[in-house]
């Protein structure tokens, strides 16, 4: 299935480090990331860590809604073990995710959290 940028979503999250979690938020975001690299649906994951400020940023690219709908469903105990180390500042969508996306993002849309940006234009290149 060949690759539709205008289909594409691109997830920034921000997440706040528990004081005393970083080392078990290091090794849950490694599990995490394993695991979805051999049965995930993303095309890209990529974690950096800010320990100064104890934040950390996730980007996750995935093809289009249904791939997070999938990634959802087969991540839901590693994204939990994460969640025990860290809070949710802000999250980023880029793209146009279907309904049952943004029905699953609700919450943090609702509170501010999270807020969706339409794509303009762009192209991937492998």
């Amino acid at each position: 299935m060949p690759l539709r940028p205008d289909e594409m979503i691109l997830f920034r999250n921000t997440m706040r480090i528990k004081e005393g979690h970083l080392d078990g938020f290091k090794q849950a975001v490694r599990e995490a990331v394993e695991f979805v690299e051999q049965n995930g649906p993303q095309l890209m994951v990529q974690t950096f860590i800010d320990e100064e400020r104890m934040l950390a940023f996730s980007y996750q690219l995935y093809r289009d809604s249904e791939s997070i709908l999938r990634h959802w469903h087969l991540a839901d105990p590693y994204i939990s073990k994460v969640m025990e180390h860290c809070t949710v500042e802000d999250f980023q969508i880029h793209g146009e995710p279907n309904d049952a996306v943004l029905k699953g993002l609700q919450g943090m849309i609702d509170d501010g959290r999270a807020k969706v940006t339409p794509r303009l234009t762009g192209f991937v290149r492998l």
